[in-house]
């Protein structure tokens, strides 16, 4: 599986922000490039970044660190996030904790950066295909991105962390917007991709069964709150938040929501362009 994974690798993006006058951006995120078969017969994607609502709120632009051709050191892009009106140029969804924003492939692609997506007709599973492969708690994930700002010195190196999933059988019902698994993430991991670990004992065919499919999008981590009580009062007067080690995770289906419902609309905006098919 670790071998199949790593062709996502260059798909995961650091994202940062500017930090009052400091030279080099506060790397504060997780994103991923997602794409969405733009013919039914031309090998070719139109292409959005991915990562969380929370990320993107109260910011005017953002740095994205993407991995070049060859060997050469990341490269920073900056890309604005609202417009001359202040009005948000990416995409969100108050009932989830997702954000989308277009991306021009043509400047990527000027820039030399080596253009690899999760492709909606290859590298993902919704809901619905999940429980019909018997996708069920305890299934193996991995959560790709960049906690605690480590994105690497020279190019983004992602971590890895694995994990299972804990609970998912309520969204298969329609009743939760998250998919919780069991797995460490910390400040940085937000928006990072979750994708199925399939068992290594498991030949991988043509048809893709095996590989490594995105389910999800990581949130944030469940809290565990324990309290210290006075006993001369009886009164709360500490209160201790732990990281319980669940980590909530959006499920893909509400990116190929949000994603449709917004692309016309970046067409016309001229903001969403078709990219040739990705290099993995």
């Amino acid at each position: 599986m670790a071998k199949r994974l790593t062709g996502f690798m260059d798909a995961v993006v650091a994202i940062g922000f500017r930090d009052g006058t400091a030279s080099s951006p506060r790397w504060a995120a997780t994103g991923f490039l997602y794409g969405k078969k733009a013919s039914a017969t031309e090998p070719i994607y139109t292409v959005a970044l991915v990562t969380n609502r929370h990320v993107f709120d109260g910011e005017r632009s953002a740095c994205l660190r993407f991995n070049p051709e060859g060997k050469d050191a990341a490269k920073e892009l900056w890309v604005d996030l609202e417009d001359r009106d202040g009005a948000p140029l990416w995409a969100s969804d108050p009932s989830v904790d997702l954000a989308v924003v277009a991306i021009r492939v043509d400047q990527l692609i000027s820039s030399r950066i080596r253009v690899v997506l999760f492709r909606n007709d290859q590298d993902t599973l919704c809901l619905k295909d999940a429980e019909k492969a018997g996708v069920t708690e305890g299934d193996g994930v991995a959560v790709l991105g960049f906690p605690l700002g480590l994105v690497g010195s020279q190019r983004n190196y992602t971590i890895v962390r694995q994990g299972s999933i804990a609970r998912i059988r309520d969204a298969f019902a329609g009743v939760s917007n998250e998919i919780l698994v069991d797995t460490a993430v910390f400040p940085g991991n937000s928006g990072g991709p979750v994708v199925t670990r399939p068992n290594r004992e498991e030949p991988s065919s043509d048809d893709g069964e095996g590989r490594p499919k995105l389910i999800g999008v990581v949130s944030g981590y469940l809290l565990y709150e324990d309290v210290a009580v006075s006993r001369q009062t009886g009164d709360v007067r500490v209160v201790f938040q732990e990281n319980s080690g669940l980590a909530s995770v959006v499920p893909v289906d509400h990116i190929v929501r949000l994603f449709d419902e917004n692309l016309e609309l970046w067409r016309r905006k001229g903001v969403a362009t078709a990219g040739p098919q990705p290099s993995q």
